[in-house]
This record gives structure tokens, sequence and C-alpha cells, in this order.
């Protein structure tokens, strides 16, 4: 490999949430003495950025003027060549392309063009926590039709279900994930033309979060809701980032897609009547530094790297931790682990084994946060040597102990 996902990185006291350790509660839970911990439950990278984002961060800091800017156009032609390479999309326009500090900001700025305060939306649950929390303050009801798995234990819409759904609840907007989070389901172009199509049926704009697009695994391939046909195109408000693909979330910054120029217009004036959805010079350049050929090779290395620990993980669970079930993530870097029958058969709750994980040092997340009545959300963007050793702990100390 061109670049290190081996090398394990101290990252205390380099303002890193993932090594704080919390409850549901807000409070930090203990840690056995002799035990570090392993961090596991927020959606951030364990491994250095790629080096051509420092670089670019760097030569900018360099220059000691950082006053008002506006876009380059490197900026836009780092997106536009980005999409075509990686995704196959050709055409888009600098108009087409618009500034936000955050997918869940950007979708806020969307809905509430889209919506009415108290209208209700259609998600599909389980549910990404950040969708649950910025819609519901926001003064919007969310309707969830259930991910349904089939019988090789894969992921599936329930169309059945959305539609009926859609028409009790007089939907006019829908929150689409693709890749899923948290499922790591990479959608079929099948499946997109199919929700696509009831939501042509039943006039239901699309805010589509596709900030995982780049972290498809063992040889599954994103498809960009826009492109499954020429509705689709124009009925979605689409959302991308670096910030997962590159782990430059602190430093602030997603775009939307939208080639609709009614709904472009007004969700770019819904997004500017705060005066704070503008870039920072820091996070342009750092993209910047990400789309670059040499991004590619390393997202292509990361891919690898994430596709090797997902398949570890997945055949661990299945052969050492009875009662435990999981299907494995064809993107994202995030398990979905369905703890029910083991619950049950241990007589615990989810609560208990949570703690219990954290106490052992692996600090994963409480999947009830999103809608999973048994769950344990694990992430996996860590060197393998710490996967190896959180399931080795968790083998132990927790499901077999």
């Amino acid at each position: 490999m061109n670049y290190d996902f081996t090398s394990i990185i101290d990252r205390s006291g380099k303002d890193a949430l993932a090594i704080e350790a919390i409850d549901f509660a807000g409070t930090k839970l203990p840690v056995r003495e002799g035990f570090a911990r392993i961090p596991m439950w927020v959606a951030d990278m364990n491994f250095a950025t790629a080096p051509g984002i420092q670089e670019a961060v760097i030569n900018r800091v360099n220059h000691p003027l950082f006053g008002y800017f506006n876009p380059s156009a490197q900026y836009y032609k780092a997106i536009t060549d980005w999409m075509e390479k990686r995704h196959g999309i050709k055409g888009i326009e600098c108009c087409n392309i618009g500034y936000e500090n955050g997918v869940l900001g950007g979708l806020i700025s969307a809905v509430n063009v889209l919506c009415s305060k108290g209208d209700n939306i259609l998600l599909h649950a389980p549910t990404y926590i950040g969708f649950t929390i910025c819609l519901r303050n926001n003064g919007y009801n969310l309707i969830l039709s259930p991910l349904k798995k089939d019988k090789d234990g894969i992921w599936r819409m329930d169309y059945e279900d959305m539609e009926d759904k859609i028409r009790k609840n007089c939907i006019h907007t829908a929150i689409f994930c693709s890749p899923h989070n948290p499922s790591g389901r990479v959608w079929e172009r099948w499946e997109i033309e199919k929700a696509m199509e009831i939501y042509k049926k039943h006039n239901v704009f699309v805010v589509s979060d596709e900030i995982w697009a780049d972290l498809t695994l063992n040889g599954n391939h994103h498809i960009p809701v826009q492109s499954v046909s020429e509705d689709a195109r124009e009925r979605t408000f689409a959302l991308y980032a670096p910030s997962k693909t590159f782990n430059l979330a602190g430093l602030i910054g997603a775009y939307h897609i939208v080639y609709n120029e009614w709904m472009r217009e007004r969700i770019d004036k819904e997004a500017s009547l705060s005066h704070y959805n503008k870039m920072n010079v820091l996070s342009m350049h750092a993209l910047i530094g990400a789309y670059t050929p040499q991004g590619h090779v390393w997202v292509d290395e990361l891919r690898d790297v994430l596709s090797a620990n997902v398949n570890y993980a997945v055949d661990y669970i299945n052969s050492h931790f009875e009662g435990v079930e999981v299907s494995k993530p064809q993107g994202t870097y995030m398990l979905f682990i369905d703890c029910t029958n083991w619950c049950k058969k241990h007589n615990k709750n989810i609560e208990t084994l949570y703690k219990l994980g954290v106490e052992y040092g692996v600090i994963w997340q409480d999947g009830r946060l999103f809608n999973g009545n048994c769950h344990i959300r694990m992430n996996l963007a860590l060197p393998f040597s710490l996967v190896k050793e959180a399931f080795e702990r968790l083998d132990k100390y927790v499901f077999n102990a």
C-alpha cells in the first residue's frame, strides 16, 4: 500500500470526541484499569487523513491573510471531476453546486422550503440519529418505514409500507440515505428506481444524504439517486461531503447538488437567512487537496482496509457470538449488531450489554439511538490490530464470559 492504515495514533489532547467516551445520559462511563479505550462509536475514522489534504491546508496557512473570499473555480472543478470519475456523473455545472456547513444543516434548509412546520416526513428505520434530532428540533414529525431483512439477511425497503404511510400521513417529503446509515446497505439501481417511482406517483420531494457515497465495500458500487431517471434528477436535493471519506468533520464543510432551479433558488435563500452558512477557507482547500488523483488512490486503499475489517468482524460474530446477528454492511464502516436473542438467552438488556463492553474498553454505541430495539452500533474504521483486540475482549469478557 502507498498509505499508512496500520499505525495507532495517539489522539489524546487533540480535540477528538471519539476518545471521549460518553453514554446516552452524557456522562463518562468507567473503564476497568488496564484496558485502554478502543474508540468504536461515533462515525470518525482513526486513520491519518490523506497527506495531500494536510499539504493543501498547510500551504494556505503559510499565507498570512485570511480575509473574505469566494469559492474558487478550482473548488468547483474538484467536485465535478470527483463526481465524474468516481460516480460517473457528467454535466454538473457550478450553479448546481452549493456549499453547506454540514449535511444536516443542508437537510434542514431543504425541509424548511419543502415542508411546513408540523409536517410528516418519511424516513427508513433504523434511522441515523442526526436525522431524528434535527428534524424533531425543527418541528417536524418522523414517520418511519422499517427496513426488512430478506432470506439472505440483506436489508430491503418495504415499498408497500412506504406507499401506505405516504398516503395515510399526507407526506410530500422523504429523507433518503444512500448508502444507508446505520444498516450499511448500498442500494442497487432497481431499488432506487422503485422508490423514486413511488415518490413520483405521490409527488414527494426527496432529500438524499449521500455522504457515504465514496465508502462502498467489497466491490459494491454507489448509484447517485439523481442518476436513475430524469424525474429523480429534478425532485432530489442531494447532499455530499468529503468529511466521512477523508475524516474531515472537524473542518466543517459539505455541499449539495441540485438541478431543479425552483428548488435550488429557494433552498439557497433559506440557507442564507442565518448569515452563517458560509465556507471556511481552510475547508475549501482541504476539499481541493482531497479530490485529487492521489486522493482517489488513498480512498481505494481505504476501502480495501475497511472491507477487510468488516469481513473479519462479521465472520468473528457469526462464528463466536451465539445469538448475535449482523447483516454485512456493503458500505460505510459501521456495524449494526442485533443482540436480541443473546440478551434473551442471558437475561440481560441492551443497556447492560452496552455498559459491559465499555467496561472492558470497547467504546461502542447503544443502537436504540438509531431505532434499533436491541442493537449495538460499532465503528470499524481503525487499524486492524485494534479491531482484533476489541473482538477478542468482547469474546472473553462480554459475549462468552
